[in-house]
């Protein structure tokens, strides 16, 4: 052996020393948070399939994120010989996460069990939970699990549609759905001369043969600039027929099984959710039946809407969640100064705020899909549902990128590198704040509900003062809204200041009546009484730290 060789043999430059394992945990079994929201909601009779499916998503689903996040989908317009395909390619991990998505239940487990109170809480909490792992599949379950109530204003189109949509069967051959067991559905509202104002929206539906109306079939002609998930078997779209503006589903392949002509002009290039492809598409009069009375189509496919307006209140919940468990899993094992950071009290101080924050989110986001779960049966419910959605909507997503920003600095450097996940989260965390109707549109709807809707109002403020007294901050912010409400000076103009006021009332309000004081009186204290910063980590020092970063992710036994 040379000098120089012995003298490189003393050196152990590879040796890997207060790095974290790598993390693989059961989603649902560490959340206490989640586990006791179900539960209090009303979902707790399908902890066995959520049980089951919190492996999944802290373990197989993770990689395969990663693999379908890597190999982003590739759009093949034609085939080798020339043939117009418009086919979009996914690496098989997209596949398997579909597979596994629809096998548990996160597109139709409330629909197979609506027949059940809580079915569509236990679906939130799949939902929850599948997007702890990616999100970008969750766009077409999204859109299939939300497709339901507007296909049955059409009941032929529910005879046939609805048995493939809430189907556990994932089927991705290209092929028409008459042939397959479970089908996606997609939606094109968004048109390039107007995003949130669909009203603008200038594609035409022309009549095929002599019938009109409900039920019968057109051709559409037009350009819709953000049309989601293109592979999906059909697709939720608006277009103008002589009535007004209407809904249609518009199938990927026609009746007699000829390709729909949808001609898909590009993927977009998008900040996130890479897994997911979205496209801008041209219709060449291409079949669609008319979906519920025409001229109406806003309020049909508002329906739709609804329910994935929802799904981003859970998806970016589930989103937090994510980046909460990489934190602290992060902080359990490294060691700085001579301790574990998570023992170093600044940065409990910011796990334990993270932690309160998440709480708060899956309180209101539970207690949302507990009210879609009673609309059809209590029209109180429903009414709480109209105003509740939007105001957990605007307030849920708007917290998600700082909340991932705040994550990463857990993890120092390691939070910017792509070998963790928390890059991809940061890219996907603004998604669901624009999706959807953004905050003003969010803020908007507050208030037109609250105007218009007297029902709706009064729901909202009968679920605020059921847990009235239960913190003075409290009683005094209710109090506070209930004048800014009533003030329609300038309104509008304060809509955002009045929605983010509102959420963390029916926030605090949920965790009140939930029963763990030390988690309401930390947020009341925090969030409504001024005890808190501008940033995380703010919290007194007097907060229950440890309880609050247990509930988010209790260590496992090995």
């Amino acid at each position: 052996m040379t000098e120089r060789n012995a003298i490189a043999a003393g050196f152990l430059t590879h040796e890997v020393t207060n790095q974290p394992p790598p993390l693989v945990y059961d989603a649902w079994k560490t959340d206490t948070v989640l586990r006791e929201a179900v539960a209090r909601e009303g979902g707790g009779w399908a902890e066995a399939e959520l049980a089951k499916y919190g492996i999944l998503a802290g373990g197989e689903m993770q990689q395969l994120a990663f693999l379908a996040n890597e190999n982003k989908p590739k759009f093949r317009p034609f085939d080798r010989y020339g043939n117009r395909r418009d086919e979009v390619e996914f690496h098989p991990a997209y596949h398997r996460l579909m597979e596994l998505g629809m096998a548990h239940g996160v597109s139709g487990f409330a629909w197979r069990n609506e027949d059940k109170p809580g079915a569509h809480v236990a679906r939130m909490a799949l939902f929850y939970l599948h997007n702890q792992a990616d999100q970008g599949t969750s766009c077409p379950l999204t859109m299939t699990y939300a497709s339901v109530p507007a296909l049955r204003h059409q009941p032929e189109l529910a005879l046939e549609w609805l048995p493939r949509v809430s189907s556990a069967a994932y089927d991705s051959r290209f092929i028409p759905a008459a042939q397959k067991s479970g089908a996606t559905l997609g939606m094109g509202m968004t048109e390039k001369q107007g995003g949130s104002d669909v009203r603008t929206n200038t594609t035409k539906a022309h009549r095929l043969g002599e019938g009109r109306g409900p039920g019968q079939p057109y051709a559409l002609v037009g350009h819709k600039w953000f049309f989601s998930a293109p592979m999906s078997d059909a697709f939720l779209v608006l277009a103008n027929a002589e009535g007004g503006l209407s809904c249609f589903l518009m199938p990927r392949f026609t009746p007699d099984g000829e390709l729909n002509a949808i001609r898909v002009q590009r993927l977009k290039d998008k900040l996130g959710d890479w897994s997911n492809a979205s496209s801008e598409v041209e219709l060449h009069g291409a079949y669609a039946v008319m979906v519920g009375p025409e001229g109406r189509g806003v309020p049909t496919i508002l329906e739709m809407v609804a329910l994935t307006r929802q799904d981003c209140m859970i998806g970016s919940s589930g989103q937090m969640r994510q980046a909460l468990v990489q934190a602290i899993h992060h902080t359990r094992h490294r060691v700085t100064f001579g301790k574990k950071l998570i023992d170093q009290p600044l940065m409990r101080n910011v796990l334990a705020d993270l932690s309160l924050e998440l709480e708060a989110h899956v309180a209101l986001t539970a207690r949302v899909s507990r009210a879609v779960d009673a609309t059809p049966r209590d029209e109180k419910e429903a009414a709480f549902c109209r105003i509740a959605t939007a105001v957990g909507k605007y307030w849920v997503c708007k917290r998600t990128p700082v909340f991932v920003n705040e994550a990463q600095e857990c993890l120092g450097g390691a939070g910017y590198v792509e070998e963790t996940n928390l890059p991809r989260l940061y890219r996907q965390a603004p998604l669901n704040s624009i999706w959807e109707g953004s905050g003003n549109i969010q803020c908007l709807d507050v208030l037109r509900a609250a105007s218009r809707e007297p029902a709706s109002r009064e729901a909202l403020f009968a679920e605020l003062l059921a847990a009235q007294g239960g913190h003075r901050a409290y009683d005094e912010a209710t109090a506070r809204l209930g004048k800014e409400l009533a003030n329609t000076d300038s309104l509008e103009a304060r809509a955002r200041s009045l929605v983010e006021g509102l959420a963390l009332a029916l926030q605090a309000s949920l965790l009140i009546r939930a029963g763990n004081t030390a988690v309401s009186d930390a947020f009341c204290e925090s969030r409504l009484g001024g005890a808190h910063g501008q940033t995380f980590g703010t919290l007194p020092a007097h907060a229950p730290m440890q309880v609050l970063i247990d509930r988010a992710f209790s260590e496992e036994t090995p």
